[in-house]
């Protein structure tokens, strides 16, 4: 099953509430906050990696107050 980490910057005081959009996301396994560079780190997965790619350009890119992100895509190994 495809899986990814991925990375939130979010603008000032709006971490709260990207980490609550996040957590309500179908295909977020986890949501952590961090502190230092990041501000989250999400685990995704998806079903087909298609479908992945898709969630990771268009959903998450569009929350509001997120202000940059950084995408790990897991491989097996």
């Amino acid at each position: 099953m495809p899986e990814a980490f991925v990375l939130f910057k979010t603008l000032p005081s709006r971490e709260r509430d990207v980490y609550l959009t996040l957590s309500n996301h179908e295909s977020v396994v986890e949501v952590h906050a961090l502190y230092g560079e990041y501000d989250l780190i999400v685990r995704v997965s998806s079903s087909e990696s298609g479908k992945l790619s898709g969630m990771l350009m268009s959903d998450f890119r569009q929350i509001d107050g997120v202000k940059d992100t950084q995408t790990l895509i897991a491989v097996e190994y």
